[in-house]
């Protein structure tokens, strides 16, 4: 298995980034491969200085870096040499199993669709975010920001595709899907939320279970939470400030310690054709090191298979 990750990516790259890639290689099983992609000479040079000496990590050279404020489309047409555009190809190429990066979050998106492709059959890829549950476990919620507007029939494969993402993914063999809305009844909502409710309802692939309001954001009541991209954003980075707020106060507690975003430490992208994960601009260390750890799970689920399966 070979984990690409953008080396340049983020705010505080490529320090963090060396530095998590590190981390991570003493929990790396024995068949597991890092390849650090960006300017081969910076990388070597922070590999020295956090002492690795192992054989876990490769470093593959790009000259470019496409910069957190550049234009996704532009920056990746006029840089073909940039650590996203060459992970990109490795990740065509199938030179590496799946491509990760916490640098420009539209090229990364761009990158995916414009090399790999969307899935046939696949009207809007989304990036899937997971909500940690009370009662333990998380629920996978999509989308988190690529689609910031989505029509019904768009939030009804949303469920399809967060179904199969929860099946292969948690292990569970019905999950159960919800519809983000501002009430429980049917009628409830935006046109929109309306109409989806009622393709969902119709839908014989999901086992949905109606509306959930934001007070059961964490209550256990769905596996799968479908909303648009600007709801999701905004859902998932209030739940994020949760643990800031309680570091800020300090309080401790194991279950908000699971909003940290440094947890997981990555989002995927689901409804293209390969793996690919999307890390937050200011990811640390620690962060860069789970989401190696998550990214080695993605790449066993192997979502995308499962979905073109599901839609062919």
């Amino acid at each position: 298995m070979k984990i690409g990750i953008d080396a340049m990516g983020g705010d505080f790259a490529p320090e963090a980034i060396v530095e998590g890639a590190v981390l991570a290689t003493p929990n790396l099983p024995n068949n597991v491969q890092l390849v650090l992609i960006g300017k081969q000479d910076i990388i070597n040079e922070l590999l020295t200085k956090y002492g690795y000496q192992g054989s876990q990590i490769e470093v593959v050279h790009a000259e470019d870096v496409v910069e957190m404020g550049e234009h996704p489309t532009k920056a990746l047409s006029q840089k073909p040499h940039s650590s996203i555009s060459v992970g990109f190809k490795l990740l065509k190429e199938k030179n590496i199993d799946i491509f990760c990066g916490a640098g420009n979050t539209g090229a990364m998106h761009v990158g995916a669709l414009f090399s790999i492709k969307a899935i046939e059959g696949i009207i809007r890829p989304a990036i899937v975010g997971l909500v940690p549950q009370k009662k333990g476990g998380y629920a996978a919620m999509l989308d988190i920001g690529a689609n910031a507007d989505c029509k019904p029939e768009v939030l009804e494969q949303f469920g399809v595709i967060g179904s199969i993402y929860a099946q292969y993914t948690f292990g569970i063999d019905k999950p159960r899907v919800a519809l983000m809305n501002i009430g429980e009844e049917e009628q409830k909502g935006s046109l929109v939320a309306q109409a989806a409710h009622q393709l969902l309802k119709e839908n014989t692939r999901i086992n949905f279970v109606g509306n959930m309001e934001g007070g059961d954001f964490f209550d256990d009541k769905a596996d799968v939470i479908v909303t648009d991209g600007f709801t999701g954003n905004a859902l998932f980075k209030l739940a994020e400030s949760f643990y800031t707020v309680a570091s800020e106060r300090g309080i401790k507690d194991d279950y908000i310690d699971k909003m940290n975003y440094e947890a997981v430490g990555g989002s995927s992208i689901v409804g293209v054709n390969g793996n690919v994960m999307i890390a937050h601009g200011i990811s640390s260390p620690t962060a860069i090191k789970n989401m190696i750890s998550w990214a080695c799970k993605q790449v066993e689920a192997q979502i995308h298979v499962h979905i073109a399966k599901a839609l062919s």
